[in-house]
């Protein structure tokens, strides 16, 4: 595994070599990303076998990759960028060039933008995880209401949401869920009270795996590469709902590159390669005619899974002041 000192190295190294140039260079191209270095390596080393394209890969928080686009809006350097949120990416709207994706069709309307400047590629859905060992199979929460209960105290891994999108998205889905105002977030206090408050999300889903923690509020993905690793998890999607938090990939207004821009959103969205991503990462796909049910994770298929209606574009507006009460929660709490 690559230590952060390398890796900040070589995205420094990249980058200087990016800088270099502003316009196209023959068989190369640049994809700004926020995935994990591991699925980074393997998708471009697969786009690169197939179209010869060779990629300079940038690899940051989506944040950082989006404050650097439009640092660049005058002369990119840049031609993708790949793995961020629908949030970030409607927000981001005029950095980004249309192109209707050769596959759009099979993403529904929802993980797809309207003008065909970005689409989804995978959704994360927020579950809880347990570990086998520390409680057995059965025995476990089925609901996020089930979390509340006083005997699950300091059992629970969840990440600070000052930290975590996800986490974030995690404690306002259910403060909306159990809403009206301030009622939902009496229900979210009780839950808060019951967890340990971690840094980081891998922390959560590390520790579930390894038996330091019974329960975690994660991704769907973590979860199930655990269990596929041979770690004793159960992935709980609860039955009181949850939500799909889309990623996606689009094409950067103005790149050096459009040809190979164009090129790898259809192969990032392609049927054969989400289901290969699915395999070695269990990305779900944001396309819906994979057959889920005969691939690794046997996850449901999202019309099986009970989804609950939540406002992101509004709760990400209001985050500010969301994350102070969520802030007071946590201390509150401790």
């Amino acid at each position: 595994m690559l230590t952060r000192r390398l890796m900040i190295g070589l995205a420094a190294a990249g980058a200087a070599s990016v800088a270099t140039r502003s316009v196209a260079t023959p068989g190369r191209m640049t994809v700004y990303s926020a995935n994990d270095a591991n699925l980074n390596r393997f998708v471009f080393e697969a786009f690169s076998r197939e179209t010869g394209f060779e990629i300079d890969g940038i690899e940051a928080g989506s944040g950082v990759l989006f404050r650097r686009i439009a640092s660049e809006r005058e002369h990119p350097l840049g031609d993708v960028v790949w793995g961020v949120s629908r949030t970030l990416l409607q927000a981001s709207k005029p950095l980004l060039a249309p192109y209707p994706a050769k596959y759009r069709d099979a993403v529904p309307p929802l993980y797809r933008d309207a003008d065909d400047r970005w689409i989804g590629t995978n959704l994360h859905l927020l579950v809880i995880l347990q570990n086998t060992k520390l409680i057995p199979a059965d025995a476990g929460p089925k609901s996020w209401a089930e979390l509340t209960d006083p005997k699950w105290k300091d059992k629970i891994a969840f990440t600070d949401p000052a930290n975590s999108g996800s986490a974030y998205a995690n404690v306002t889905m259910l403060a909306q869920a159990w809403g009206p105002g301030e009622a939902g977030w009496e229900r979210v206090a009780k839950l808060i009270a019951n967890t340990k408050v971690l840094n980081r999300s891998s922390l959560v889903f590390q520790g579930v795996g390894n038996g330091e923690f019974p329960l975690g509020m994660s991704l769907e993905y973590a979860g199930l590469l655990w269990a596929a690793d041979g770690a004793p998890v159960k992935v709980t999607y609860p039955q009181d709902g949850t939500i799909a938090l889309m990623e996606g990939v689009a094409v950067i207004a103005g790149g050096p590159n459009p040809e190979g821009a164009n090129a790898f959103v259809d192969f990032v969205t392609r049927k054969d390669v989400r289901e290969m991503i699915l395999k070695k990462f269990f990305r779900r796909p944001a396309r819906q005619d994979l057959d889920l049910t005969n691939l690794p994770g046997a996850m449901p298929a999202l019309a099986q899974t009970k989804l609950l209606d939540y406002d992101e574009d509004d709760w990400t507006a209001r985050r500010t002041e969301t994350m102070a009460k969520i802030q007071d929660i946590v201390r509150r709490t401790r």
